[in-house]
């Protein structure tokens, strides 16, 4: 995969940002350092005031890059979900079996996250902790329809969109390929969050895992 990737540039919707933080060395430093501490204090505690310090700049100057934070939670998302579409497009290409297909597809958008070297500013293990912890804060608010109509979730609509295509080169006849693609993103995102807090409510343990489950759930169904 890193030598798939290695000249890979992410694409995140411009309408997220006010100034692309790919651009710079502080752009890309305020990327780095709102991951570590989103991850290490949550988005609710999270300030551009507390990311300031980190990086020792002023909370102006993050401001000229995202108006706010949860436009900066939305980069992050978005850049997630992107990362996660360039490895399912590669890894279930030229793969001729249609159910294979699925399951390597649903591997790839529910596996454990390992870090890709080619992406020195942000560490993907600890972004999919605030994929798992936070994804949903991301669109659960009052604005979402006319953010959708300017294009901020795209990106993970487009791996709801390619896992359903997988689905139905499994069976064309299933009639609800939007929401069983959608229950493998959002479920396998809580079932790990299940079992990292409430694992009295979940059957994945360190042995069975969220892709496990997602796995077993997708071939009964569409049998």
């Amino acid at each position: 995969m890193k030598y798939l990737l290695s000249n890979l540039k992410i694409s995140v919707p411009e309408s997220i940002y006010v100034k692309d933080p790919e651009t710079s060395k502080l752009g890309k430093r305020i990327i780095e350092h709102s991951i570590l501490l989103i991850d290490e204090i949550g988005f609710e505690a999270f300030t551009f005031k507390k990311l300031g310090l980190k990086i020792k700049s002023n909370e102006s100057s993050i401001y000229r890059y995202f108006e706010s934070k949860h436009k900066l939670l939305v980069y992050l998302t978005a850049w997630y979900w992107a990362w996660i579409e360039y490895q399912l497009v590669f890894e279930t290409a030229n793969m001729n079996d249609s159910l294979e297909k699925l399951k390597r597809g649903v591997q790839v958008v529910t596996r454990t996250t390992m870090e890709d070297s080619n992406f020195d500013h942000i560490n993907e293990v600890k972004l999919n902790q605030i994929i798992i912890n936070e994804n949903s804060k991301s669109f659960l608010t009052k604005d979402v329809d006319e953010e959708n109509k300017q294009g901020h979730f795209k990106m993970y609509k487009q791996v709801v969109l390619r896992i359903k295509d997988l689905i139905t080169e499994v069976n064309p006849e299933y009639p609800y390929s939007s929401s069983l693609s959608s229950i493998i993103l959002e479920g396998s995102l809580h079932q790990y969050f299940l079992k990292d807090h409430l694992p009295t409510i979940t059957d994945c343990k360190e042995t069975t895992t969220p892709t496990n489950f997602i796995i077993d759930l997708v071939t009964r169904v569409l049998k």
